[in-house]
């Protein structure tokens, strides 16, 4: 076994839900490392939707303006490497089994010191990008939260830019059952001595934020229309995102940063997993929205960029995509991805990803024939789907979940 994969091995059986309503533990953990979360400043992106994307857009432009930055971001799209960039480059398949393996054998010590009492996987995944950045000596790391934000292991530093890209429902049964009580954990990572970056996507919780600051005394910028054009890939809805990173990485930076800095930064710049073409020949597109406000944003950009043209029926559907395969996890609110989705296209699959939270297909299809009034096509695996989807020469749309848009790169690419 290499030591890559020993790492994965050793990753995977680590406790992998261990969220409770403190950070003492991992706090005591960092201690024990030696604090190297503390050797540089922070830039931390929380958020229901748009947070990997702001987050690589604030660390593309911190770079397009000198800045050695390090990016750690979840989950992976393919690979558990991907979650932790050094100057815009993934780190290899070594270093991230050095870093693992180190933060591993620390915490077994560390347990049996008696400092902490266990380490989950996402604690190992925290405390090894904040080492790397630390060794890699970073100027400055962007941090995505993993889940909320007032109990995230990424919140133990105290950011010097705390950015909140939108609200909406999500992970209820841990965070809460309200935007407003969504809005409160997310929140939290406005401390005393940041600066808060908002969204437009906290329109809806935006006093919660304003009471945040005011509770820390920290300054904060609200980001709204109009935004600034730019020339990039992706869909109209990234707009938002961009101007959050710009506004962002200016106060990370203290400076203004002119908008050719920004346009060097998006020069080709693709955020993997979001309205990503993978293929023109046949299409393959593939996305990661999995939640309502995601799937709200993909179907604007589709209908924005292939417009809406009646089908044999005379029914509206997006022209150039045949098919929505769809795939959703069991924790999510179904009928707010598929309701919206299915309608635009003229055929509809599911199938299921590796994922064990995974909503089984036969499952599934019982809840779009529901809720669409058709039957859909099945495919048991996205392997299946893709194998038989490319053959017939389908131009295919697959999301409903970052797992899905995730295993079908990892499928096109033979990574699987």
């Amino acid at each position: 076994m290499s030591r890559y994969d020993e790492s994965i091995s050793k990753l995977k059986s680590a406790l992998q839900f261990g969220i409770e309503a403190s950070l003492e533990g991992f706090t005591a953990f960092m201690h024990y490392l030696g604090d190297p979360h503390s050797r540089y400043p922070s830039l931390q992106v929380g958020g229901t939707n748009g947070k990997t994307s702001t987050s690589r857009y604030t660390a593309a432009i911190l770079r397009a303006c000198g800045v050695y930055t390090g990016l750690y971001t979840s989950p992976e799209l393919m690979e558990y490497p991907e979650r932790m960039e050094l100057g815009g480059q993934p780190i290899s398949h070594e270093r991230f089994a050095d870093v693992i393996l180190g933060t591993i054998e620390q915490a077994e010590a560390a347990i049996a010191a008696g400092v902490i009492e266990y380490i989950t996987e996402f604690e190992i995944l925290t405390a090894a990008a904040f080492t790397l950045f630390a060794e890699a000596e970073v100027q400055f790391a962007v941090l995505e939260v993993g889940l909320g934000g007032m109990w995230d292991a990424t919140s133990i530093v105290t950011p010097k830019v705390a950015v909140v890209t939108g609200i909406d429902l999500e992970h209820t049964a841990i965070l809460g059952d309200t935007v407003e009580e969504i809005a409160v954990q997310k929140a939290a990572i406005i401390k005393p001595g940041s600066y808060a970056v908002l969204g437009p996507g906290v329109e809806e919780t935006r006093r919660i934020f304003y009471d945040r600051c005011r509770e820390v005394g920290a300054e904060y910028t609200i980001i709204q229309p109009p935004y600034v054009q730019f020339d990039y890939i992706g869909p109209d809805y990234q707009s938002i995102n961009i101007a959050t990173a710009w506004v962002a990485a200016e106060r990370a930076l203290g400076q203004a940063i002119e908008p050719e800095t920004v346009q060097q930064a998006l020069d080709g710049l693709v955020i993997p997993g979001r309205f990503e073409i993978l293929r023109d020949e046949p299409f393959l597109m593939i996305d990661a929205a999995h939640n309502p406000q995601a799937t709200r944003y993909l179907c604007e950009a589709l209908v924005k960029r292939y417009g809406l043209i009646p089908d044999e029926n005379g029914i509206d559907r997006v022209p150039g995509i045949d098919t929505l395969l769809l795939g959703i996890l069991n924790d999510k609110d179904t009928r707010g991805i598929i309701e919206p989705l299915t309608k635009l296209f003229k055929n509809v699959a599911v199938t299921k990803s590796a994922s064990p939270r995974s909503i089984p297909v036969d499952e599934l299809a019982e809840l779009v024939e529901t809720i669409d009034g058709r039957r859909p096509a099945r495919y048991e695996t996205i392997a299946e789907a893709l194998a038989d989807l490319t053959v017939r020469g389908v131009a295919t749309l697959a999301t409903g979940s970052i797992t899905v848009a995730g295993e079908t790169k990892a499928v096109f690419t033979g990574l699987l």
